[in-house]
């Protein structure tokens, strides 16, 4: 009896009707979906010029649909080598502490910049940084470091990154304080699929490694998401194909996106950026949800991008997803 009434009152509440897309207000691009306890969180880029880029802030919610900002986690004050447009966040949990990579400085050859990690007790920050330095701050296999995403598989942790139309992967040491070699020697590997522009992504799912990237140039429409299956995650990656795209009718430059699968479900959701339908302004980006699906045969199905959004989500609630 307790579970139809339970049932019957998610059904009746407003926020049981849907969401709204961009799921909060702002200008925020690149958003990191991630869930850490019950709690969803995504940490998105402030898209602005980059002089003004000098901070992140953090959203959590119980459900995906009511969301709470928290200012400024980190900024360029405690980062005192990043001296502007600080982006692209990634954020993990690891024995209780929480790190935050992060890109700054547009970094190019010869200058200070490239991809940094702080850290924080908590989700929220305040986050501070660990090194007093980039963590990858040259520029190899033509990769510009920025971009990060953190992926740990079965202990180990795998940094994919890279900006100019090439990725590399890194493997980070036990402390996030540096990077481990390959068995070659090499600290870094690069794994550039065709068509590749910048944004890795990583997830598994039925023992296959989903390697995703954005295509087309951040600020056109044909900005997008594809993606390769591979049985390692170091690849080799072979395109399958785009999953997200612009929808004339809906929002263009759909990209720069994260994926947060509901614990124990075969429920996930993406999470990304686009651009308002006649908006030609640089940085007038937004953070959106929609429901990401899986064929039969394991391929991606495309996904459809909405203004509705998708439904509220507890995580703590699974039984209506199976």
């Amino acid at each position: 009896m307790k579970k139809v009434f339970l049932a019957v009152a998610l059904l009746l509440s407003p926020a049981w009707l849907g969401a709204v897309n961009p799921v909060f207000e702002g200008w925020y691009a690149d958003p990191e979906g991630v869930i850490f306890g019950n709690r969803y969180y995504i940490y998105p880029t402030w898209s602005d010029l980059y002089e003004n880029q000098t901070f992140m802030d953090c959203f959590s919610s119980d459900d995906l649909v009511n969301w709470t900002r928290h200012h400024a986690i980190i900024d360029t004050e405690e980062v005192k080598w990043a001296h502007k447009c600080m982006w692209a966040p990634a954020v993990v949990e690891k024995d209780g502490k929480y790190y935050l990579f992060f890109s700054a400085n547009d970094v190019h050859e010869g200058e200070i910049g490239g991809i940094g990690v702080a850290v924080a007790d908590t989700p929220t920050g305040p986050f501070k940084d660990l090194l007093g330095k980039p963590l990858i701050n040259e520029i190899v296999n033509g990769a510009q470091p920025i971009d990060q995403f953190v992926y740990n598989d079965n202990g180990s942790w795998y940094m994919y990154y890279g900006g100019w139309g090439h990725c590399n992967v890194v493997k980070l040491n036990d402390t996030f304080t540096g990077l481990e070699k390959w068995e070659d020697g090499n600290l870094y590997r690069e794994v550039t699929p065709q068509n590749y522009t910048e944004g890795p992504f990583m997830l598994k799912r039925n023992d296959k490694y989903y390697f995703m990237w954005s295509e087309g140039g951040w600020g056109n429409p044909d900005y997008s998401v594809a993606y390769a299956i591979s049985d390692s995650p170091v690849g080799p990656f072979e395109r399958v194909g785009k999953i997200l795209v612009e929808d004339p009718a809906v929002a263009s430059s759909a990209g720069h996106h994260s994926v947060i699968q509901i614990p124990n479900t075969d429920e996930y959701y993406i999470v990304y950026h686009r651009r308002p339908l006649g908006d030609t302004g640089r940085d007038h980006r937004h953070t959106c949800i929609d429901r990401m699906e899986f064929n039969e045969d394991g391929t991606i199905a495309p996904v459809k991008i909405t203004f509705d959004g998708v439904p509220a989500r507890p995580i703590s609630i699974t039984a209506f997803s199976k």
